[in-house]
């Protein structure tokens, strides 16, 4: 009972594309090194000839969970609207592609599925009495910069935050308490607890900025301006700096876009949580005990642990992505990271080392 550990093993993705591990590799890694038992997947990812994977795939991927005496924890699933080509996918459509998922995932011995947080409510609603024939849970993912209460933060009007509903995790709660069910909730990201860019993420928007005194610039002023008055004042300021809208999200972040403390009032609705992390350091006077110094783990984990979460938090290692421009003989060792992250969730959830 408690606060459970797994990984997503979508943190191992640079290891799996330059074939040093195996799906199989990983859950071994996961069960006698980190000594847990929680597997997350990227369908796509993971599963052999997805959507449509073949008896003896779906046979081998359960024994060999079977066989070290792991668990499924969540699948997560992307809809392709554009699948079909000659149009974009309908809501229908988009419900019938969740409702395949949702059979895929009970064959796989998974206990939730995890849409995208761009998934309509609606599409959720249409696959729901399928997640409950097949026993199922439906997360939808709170991830950044989505908050977990709305009209806590300001929703930009440009970039990557303006196409979200910062009233989505509302719309999930009032989904789950009309239809009475317990297949639908929620799937925090810890990245909503991010309250500053990661070292990783600077130093990669500096080598391929054209102005790197333009980051500088953001870093030290986003206290000052709400996202998009940061465009205009950038634009004023370096003319020519050319960085995307993505990257200047990115460098202005300087409060979580989510309170810790509001975890407190959906942990009735997780499903499971996405440990999101981008760069374990060790804590200075502290050997041995990590943090990523970007993101605060402590506070939230503290709200968990006493107000009684039970439940899996899968480590999701992101910041291999901000390194791999650098070469090869650059890469950061991914299984180190993770390893250092567990570290970390043992730790502050109070568990034996």
């Amino acid at each position: 009972m408690g606060i459970k550990r797994g990984v997503s093993l979508y943190s191992y993705q640079q290891a799996q594309f330059f074939k040093q591990m195996s799906w199989k590799d990983q859950i071994v890694e996961v069960h006698d090194n980190l000594k847990t038992d929680g597997i997350e997947i990227i369908d796509e990812a993971v599963i052999r000839d997805y959507p449509f994977p073949s008896e003896e795939f779906i046979y081998d991927w359960n024994n060999f969970m079977a066989r070290y005496d792991m668990k499924a924890v969540t699948m997560d699933i992307y809809l392709d609207v554009h699948q079909f080509r000659d149009h974009i996918m309908t809501h229908r459509e988009a419900a019938e592609r969740l409702k395949n998922d949702i059979k895929l995932a009970a064959k796989l011995g998974f206990a939730n599925v995890r849409p995208l947080c761009l998934v309509p409510i609606d599409v959720i609603e249409m696959a729901l009495e399928t997640a409950e024939k097949y026993n199922v849970r439906i997360g939808k993912e709170i991830h950044a910069p989505l908050p977990i209460k709305p009209g806590t933060r300001v929703q930009p009007t440009k970039g990557m935050a303006a196409a979200l509903d910062f009233k989505m995790a509302d719309q999930i709660i009032e989904l789950a308490d009309r239809t009475g069910s317990k297949h639908v909730g929620l799937v925090p990201d810890f990245g909503i607890f991010q309250h500053s860019p990661s070292k990783v993420a600077i130093d990669y928007a500096k080598r391929h900025a054209k102005m790197p005194e333009s980051i500088d610039f953001i870093l030290e002023n986003s206290k000052d301006y709400e996202l998009d008055d940061m465009y205009t004042v950038l634009d004023e300021k370096y003319p020519n700096h050319g960085l995307d809208l993505g990257t200047v999200e990115r460098m202005s972040l300087h409060r979580s876009s989510a309170d810790p403390e509001d975890i407190i009032d959906i942990i009735p609705y997780i499903v499971s949580i996405h440990g999101k992390f981008y760069d374990m350091t060790e804590i200075p006077g502290k050997p041995g005990c990590y943090e990523d110094k970007a993101i605060d783990y402590e506070t939230p984990m503290k709200y968990l642990r006493e107000n009684g979460f039970d439940g899996y938090i899968d480590s999701e290692f992101e910041g291999q992505r901000d390194q791999q421009d650098m070469g090869e003989e650059h890469l950061v060792d991914e299984v180190e990271q993770v390893r250092r992250h567990h570290e970390m969730l043992r730790r502050l959830s109070g568990q034996e080392a």
